[in-house]
C-alpha cells in the first residue's frame, strides 16, 4: 500500500527487506527470504556506497523538458550531474532524438551557518529563482543530507510558496542517509512524482503504454521497444529521462505500465494502479528472444491484444531467429574447444539479476555466479522461478565494494566476466572481460541490449569480446593488481563483516 499523504515514502527496508551484503547460494538466499531470516550485515571495511541522491538520481531529473532541478543541499552535492555530459552528450539526432539539451539545475549552496540555523530563505530564494530565470513547467527540488539533519521543513516552503510560484513544484526527499539501499532513492523520485505531478486523467488513451527505462538502457532500446509496440498499435511513454513535464502529467492515462526493470519500476507502476487505476505487471522484461516473446505476450493479455502479438511474434522470430541462432552455434564451437563450458559472469541490479541470466543460457552458455546491487522481497516470486528454470547459481549481492567483487572474480574464474568501473579490478586476470551495459549516450547500433534487435545484438557483443581482447591485455600488463594476495586467500568476499561474528 503506498501512502501518497506520507511526504516520502518508505525505505526499501522498511516496505521489502532491502539488503545489499551477501555472499552465497542463490537457494539459501531465497530460503532466508521466505523465513524472515534475511538479514544486513555490517561492514568492518567499506569501500564505497550509493547515494540516494545522486548515484542515477540527479542526472535523471536534470533531463526533464521544461523542468528546473535544485540540490538543497552544500554545492558539492549538485556536482554529479555534470555526468550529463558523460552520459548524453553522443547522442545524435539521427537517433530520432531532438537536439535539446537545455538542461537547469541550481543548488542552495549550504554551508555551515546553514545547518546550524536552517536554509528555507535559501531554498525560497532558489524556488524563486528557478521560476524566474527559466520559467519551467516543474521544479524538482532534491534534498540532501545536509537539509535531512537539520529537518528541513521542504512541504512548508512549498506550501507556502506554490500558490505564488506558476510551475508546479516538486519536493524529493532523497537524503543520502536514508537508506543503503540505491532504489530508495527511485521510489522517492516516484512518490514525489505521483503525489504532485501525475494528474487525473480527463480521459484514457487506451494505445499509451508507460515504460519507466533505466540509463543503462540505451536510445537504440527505446527504438527498439517503440518498433514492437508500433506493430501492435501501441505508443511508449518513455520516463523519465528526457520526458516532458506533460508526460509525467499523463500517465494516469496510459492503459498499462509495462517494464524495462522491475524493481525500479515498481513503485511507480503500484501507485499508478492504486491511485488511477492503470495496470501493471512488472516481469518479465523485453530481454532476450524467451522474455521479449513473453513480455510482449503478458501486455497482448492484458490489453485484449494476443492474436497481433502472436503475428507479430511470428514474425520478428522468423527474422532474428536464424540470426540468434548463428551466435548460439558460434558460442558451442567455443565451449567445445574450452572442454565443454562456457561461463559467464555479469548482472548488477536486480532487474539484471532476473533478465540477464536467463539470457546466458538462452545463448547456451552458464552462469556460476551473479552480481547484484541489493536484493529485496520484490522480485522474490520470480527469483524462485528463475532457480527452477535455469538451476541454482551462486550470487553475491554487493553494492560497489570492488574488492569483494574482485575477490569473487578470482574465486569462480569464469571464462568471461561483465563488469562496470566501480566493480573493481576484473579485467586483471588471463580470461575475458568486457562490459555489463551501455548508458544512454552509447549511440552503436551493437549497445542495443532490449526486445528481438537488442537479444541479438548482445549476444554478438559478448561474442566479440571472446575474440578481442588487446584493451584487457593492455591492462592487464600495465596495471598493478590492488589487493593482495592474501585478500585473495580468504574463503569469501565478506571477510571484513564475517570476521566480527
Amino acid at each position: 500500500m503506498i501512502n501518497l499523504d506520507d511526504n516520502t515514502c518508505p525505505t526499501r527496508e522498511q516496505r521489502a527487506n532491502g539488503i545489499n551484503a551477501f555472499s552465497g547460494k542463490a537457494s539459501e538466499l531465497i530460503a532466508q527470504a521466505k523465513e524472515g531470516t534475511l538479514r544486513n550485515c555490517e561492514r568492518n571495511f567499506q569501500q564505497n556506497s550509493g547515494c540516494l541522491l545522486n548515484f542515477y538520481l540527479t542526472v535523471r531529473v536534470a533531463t526533464i523538458k521544461d523542468s528546473v532541478m535544485i540540490i538543497h543541499g552544500p554545492v558539492g552535492c549538485s556536482a554529479p550531474a555534470n555526468i550529463y555530459r558523460e552520459v548524453y552528450r553522443r547522442l545524435w539526432t539521427g537517433l530520432n532524438r531532438k537536439a535539446d539539451f537545455d538542461f537547469h539545475w541550481l543548488t542552495t549552496n549550504l554551508n555551515e551557518r546553514d545547518v546550524i540555523y536552517g536554509a528555507s530563505d535559501k531554498l525560497r530564494f532558489a524556488i524563486e529563482e528557478a521560476q524566474r530565470r527559466h520559467d519551467p513547467k516543474a521544479i524538482f527540488i532534491l534534498t540532501s543530507c545536509a537539509s535531512g539533519i537539520i529537518g528541513e521543513d521542504v512541504e512548508g516552503v512549498v506550501g507556502d510558496l506554490q500558490p505564488r510560484i506558476k510551475a508546479t513544484i516538486v519536493p524529493i526527499h532523497c537524503e543520502g542517509i536514508r537508506s543503503r539501499i540505491i532504489q530508495t532513492g527511485y521510489d522517492a523520485f516516484w512518490h514525489g512524482i505521483l503525489k504532485y505531478l501525475v494528474k487525473e486523467p480527463t480521459k484514457k488513451q487506451p494505445d499509451l503504454i508507460n515504460v519507466a527505462s533505466m540509463l543503462s538502457y540505451t536510445w537504440q532500446d527505446r527504438q527498439e521497444i517503440s518498433r514492437l509496440l508500433g506493430k501492435i498499435g501501441l505508443r511508449a511513454n518513455f520516463v523519465p529521462e528526457f520526458a516532458s513535464v506533460e508526460d509525467f502529467e499523463n500517465l494516469s492515462q496510459a492503459a498499462l505500465t509495462a517494464p524495462v526493470c522491475p524493481t525500479y519500476t515498481d513503485y511507480l507502476s503500484r501507485g499508478l494502479e492504486q491511485k488511477f487505476g492503470v495496470p501493471y505487471f512488472l516481469y518479465p522484461s523485453p530481454i532476450g528472444l524467451a522474455n521479449t516473446d513473453e513480455w510482449l505476450r503478458t501486455i497482448g493479455r492484458l490489453l485484449n491484444l494476443e492474436k497481433k502479438v502472436e503475428k507479430v511474434i511470428k514474425e520478428e522470430r522468423a527474422h532474428w531467429e536464424p540470426r540468434m541462432d548463428r551466435i548460439k552455434s558460434d558460442f558451442a564451437e567455443i565451449k567445445s574447444k574450452n572442454g565443454g563450458s562456457f561461463r559467464i559472469m555479469g548482472s548488477l541490479g536486480q532487474g539484471r539479476l532476473v533478465t540477464q541470466t536467463p539470457f546466458f543460457h538462452e545463448l547456451g552458455v552458464s552462469t556460476p555466479v551473479a552480481l547484484c546491487q541489493d536484493f529485496d522481497d520484490l522480485l522474490l516470486e520470480d527469483v524462485e522461478q528463475l532457480l527452477k528454470r535455469i538451476g541454482d547459481f551462486d550470487i553475491i549481492v554487493n553494492t560497489f565494494q570492488a574488492a569483494e567483487v574482485a575477490h569473487t572474480a578470482r574465486k569462480f574464474d569464469p571464462d568471461m566476466i561483465l563488469s562496470c568501473p566501480f566493480q573493481g579490478s576484473a579485467y586483471k586476470r588471463e580470461k575475458g572481460m568486457t562490459r555489463i551495459h551501455a548508458l544512454r549516450g552509447d549511440g552503436r547500433i551493437w549497445s542495443t541490449q532490449a526486445g528481438y534487435a537488442g537479444a541479438v545484438a548482445c549476444g554478438s557483443f559478448l561474442l566479440q569480446a571472446t575474440k578481442n581482447r588487446s584493451f584487457q591485455n593492455t591492462m592487464l600488463a600495465k596495471t598493478e593488481d590492488p589487493y593482495k594476495d592474501w585478500w585473495y586467500q580468504q574463503p569469501d568476499p565478506h571477510y571484513y563483516h564475517r570476521k566480527e561474528a
